[in-house]
């Protein structure tokens, strides 16, 4: 049921509600399971565009749905998140068959979240939704960490204005929850959570994998060949190291612990690694030219 939800409508990416809910109503008259007696093809259509609407419908879950793509959308979003708070009653009621097809056949797939047709029991108390909302940081800011203002609206008007701490070591990809401040229970339960999906810029002169962090230093001939001491910067200011004699090109020299923290391991941090690059001059002059001559003269 996890196919492009647009086309399972038939409605265009900027379909407004009404179009959504008047083409779901006419595929769903066609596909309903009462008028479809024993024919499990038309059931899988009927669940295909049932999941679809319930997605459109909602303008947060669209939002999502439309800012992550297809496979983006199915990680943040489980069945039951899906189909949580999706009210199909009305559209049942005007077939004159009420609810009772659409919770047969989804039964505990809308965890509660579904509203129950014709037997008025008590709905049980569901979470409310959760919310994802993307944030970028700079580098040095997930290496430092540091604490940001984030605002948005949730699916039904509120707005919510709140300070996230970032945690230093952050990782691109990472996620940061914040109970509580998600959408609403439509039914009395707890709201959903935020979750803050950080991403992390690139910078100039670093590269980072995992907990470490990987920079360039540059020689020059004479320094691969003869060894020398070098400073590299580093995200904790210029650090002196010792390149040993006859180095090569692509050797990468270990500074133990300027990498990033662990998150939540302030004093556990990844390594700095400066990886050797030998510069050749574009151009020689007549001194270096016949020092190179030399060098060739000795096997060099």
């Amino acid at each position: 049921m996890s196919s492009e939800y647009y086309s399972k409508l038939g409605v265009s990416k900027t379909a407004s509600d009404d179009e959504i809910k008047k083409a779901y109503r006419k595929l769903a008259l066609q596909y309903h399971p009462d008028r479809n007696k024993g024919d499990a093809q038309a059931e899988a259509k009927f669940k295909e565009i049932s999941e679809a609407y319930a997605v459109l419908s909602d303008k947060e879950k669209r939002k999502q749905y439309d800012t992550f793509g297809e496979s983006g959308f199915h990680q943040r979003y489980s069945t039951d998140d899906i189909f949580r708070g999706a009210d199909f009653n009305s559209i049942f009621s005007e077939f004159g068959m009420g609810g009772g097809g659409f919770e047969h056949l989804f039964g505990g797939m809308f965890g509660g979240g579904g509203r129950r047709g014709g037997g008025g029991q008590p709905q049980r108390s569901t979470k409310g939704q959760d919310v994802e909302y993307a944030l970028q940081i700079g580098f040095e800011e997930a290496y430092r960490g540091s604490q940001r203002q984030v605002d948005f609206q949730l699916s039904d008007g509120t707005r919510q204005s709140l300070r996230v701490k970032i945690p230093a070591g952050m990782k691109d990809g990472g996620k940061l929850r914040v109970a509580g401040k998600g959408v609403a229970s439509p039914h009395g339960g707890e709201p959903g959570d935020l979750f803050v999906q950080v991403q992390v810029a690139s910078h100039p002169l670093f590269t980072r994998e995992g907990d470490d962090i990987y920079g360039n230093l540059q020689l020059k001939i004479s320094e691969a060949l003869l060894g020398a001491s070098k400073e590299v910067q580093t995200l904790e200011g210029d650090k002196q190291v010792k390149v040993p004699a006859g180095v090569k090109a692509g050797t990468k020299i270990r500074l133990k612990g300027l990498g990033f923290p662990k998150v939540g391991k302030t004093h556990d941090k990844g390594d700095f690694y400066a990886i050797v690059e030998v510069t050749l001059p574009s151009s020689l002059d007549a001194s270096q030219h016949e020092a190179v001559l030399r060098l060739q003269d000795v096997g060099l």
